[in-house]
């Protein structure tokens, strides 16, 4: 299968710079979606457009047994880039930078093996092909991509799913896999302190919600080391704090937002309590808080026996060495909400560029090498080839 997905390199080199100089934000992949739906329909694999919004799937088999999804997202970030390459960014303030352009291109690489597959072998089960809008943001229902399309019926009928994530981070061409808790759950919170403020001069006069403040922040930071359990990960940090508009003014509001990661559902409610007890030191120092939730991606379970299949894949097609375990950290995928709904596993395919610059996942000079575009596409084909085959456990 590495053989037969490096001969279609070229093509799927092709197609990855090509989405990459032409990002389309969350919910709005038309252009994406629309090459991708003519890509399918040209292949010919029957074909769905629309699904969660701007998602595509396509549907490979003989339409009974068992069914394997693979996953790729399409969208992009809010990113200026800033890389001088030949397929840099064409939508200014836009960009891929996450790595979905490649995601996209490896499954359309995928979809080529597997309907060459289909034509070649029996298949005792389907492949379902998913093109996924929207992984980088919630709207304003708390609605991904992934949550989308599974309302939309992307996963009816679906007895596992896979996916994979190129990674910046790690030496290109090596596959990193991490059993059960794998990426995070990620919530985040907005909170206002508010106490009378005063002139400068004058503290005594007021209750100074800056003052509260620092109680309070030792109360958060402390979550994690002083309320839960050690042996449980679980990370509180603030992103923003915002007070004030003059130096001798003492303000009468403090505005601070910040972010819950954990990956054990009983860790994820403590964190929302204990954050709710932090800001509550306010009342008893004479102010008052208003504090808001908003909860994100939950955290992302990789199947054992998935993850076995997809290890065992790739150690069949890459050199023993290529093969590691890693923790991915507490990091959030919105894979997790399919992986809830049928057991699965993602794998992170290491896509360090050779030039030895550190491009790191949401920033403006993150690419990757394209050379690993075929071994992902390899090992999703042929783990699903395997599967509709009858080969894996």
């Amino acid at each position: 299968m590495l053989n037969k997905a490096q001969a279609l390199s070229g093509e799927i080199i092709r197609l990855r710079r090509d989405f990459h100089q032409n990002p389309e934000l969350s919910f709005q992949e038309f252009r994406t979606a629309s090459i991708v739906a003519d890509m399918l329909a040209e292949i010919g694999i029957e074909t769905k457009t629309g699904v969660g919004r701007t998602g595509v799937i396509g549907d490979l088999g003989p339409g009974t047994g068992p069914t394997i999804a693979i996953r790729a997202d399409m969208d992009a970030l809010p990113i200026d880039e800033q890389n001088d390459v030949v397929y840099r960014s064409k939508n200014p303030g836009v960009m891929h930078a996450c790595g979905h352009d490649a995601h996209t291109a490896i499954l359309l690489g995928a979809a080529h093996l597997l309907h060459q597959s289909f034509l070649e072998e029996e298949w005792r089960g389907n492949v379902r092909l998913i093109f996924q809008p929207s992984e980088e943001f919630l709207d304003e229902n708390g609605i991904s991509g992934a949550t989308a399309m599974i309302e939309d019926g992307a996963l009816e009928g679906v007895d596992t799913a896979i996916a994979l994530h190129v990674w910046s981070d790690f030496p290109a061409g090596k596959c990193y896999f991490h059993d059960e808790y794998s990426l995070a759950a990620v919530d985040t919170f907005k909170a206002w302190l508010r106490a009378p403020g005063s002139h400068g001069a004058y503290p005594h006069q007021s209750k100074d919600p800056l003052f509260i403040l620092a109680p309070v922040l030792t109360a958060i930071y402390g979550i994690p080391s002083r309320r839960i359990n050690p042996l449980r990960p679980s990370v509180v940090s603030l992103g923003q704090i915002h007070a004030g508009t003059a130096p001798n003014v003492i303000p009468d509001e403090v505005f601070l937002e910040g972010t819950l990661r954990s990956f054990e559902p009983a860790v994820r409610k403590q964190l929302q309590i204990e954050v709710e007890r932090a800001f509550q030191i306010s009342e008893v120092m004479g102010g008052g808080y208003e504090l808001e939730l908003a909860f994100g991606y939950p955290a992302m379970f990789n199947d054992v026996g998935v993850n076995g299949w997809l290890r065992s894949v790739a150690g069949d097609l890459l050199d023993p060495d290529a093969i590691q375990e890693a923790e991915f950290g507490m990091g959030a995928e919105d894979f997790a909400y399919m992986t809830e709904v049928a057991k699965g596993a993602m794998f992170m395919l290491g896509a360090a560029t050779p030039d030895g610059v550190h491009r790191g996942h949401h920033t403006n000079n993150f690419d990757i090498d394209d050379s690993i575009l075929p071994v992902g596409s390899a090992i999703l084909a042929e783990t699903a080839r395997r599967f509709v085959t009858g080969q894996l456990p």
